[in-house]
């Protein structure tokens, strides 16, 4: 299976007035591996970072200390 080198990842969460807000970020492959074994993707400032399975599946990777991330839907870009 093909590795896809860019991955637009969506997340939603709640705003401020209650209502579902979305932010798009799109993440490249980096030379990286994560713990499942399959590559790390990042977004330009580095500070986002996470291992995306051929599957689509998603685990977000903590850059820095305090970090929570929550998993967002991932859509393979050409």
């Amino acid at each position: 299976m093909k590795t896809v080198d860019r991955y637009r990842l969506t997340f939603t969460h709640p705003g401020p007035d209650a209502r579902m807000v979305t932010d798009e970020v799109v993440v490249e492959r980096t030379s990286a591996q994560g713990p499942g074994g399959n590559p790390v993707y990042s977004d330009p400032t580095g500070i986002l970072r996470a291992e995306i399975s051929p599957a689509g599946e998603v685990r977000m990777l903590a850059s820095g200390a305090y970090q929570s991330p929550i998993s967002p839907a991932a859509e393979p870009l050409s």
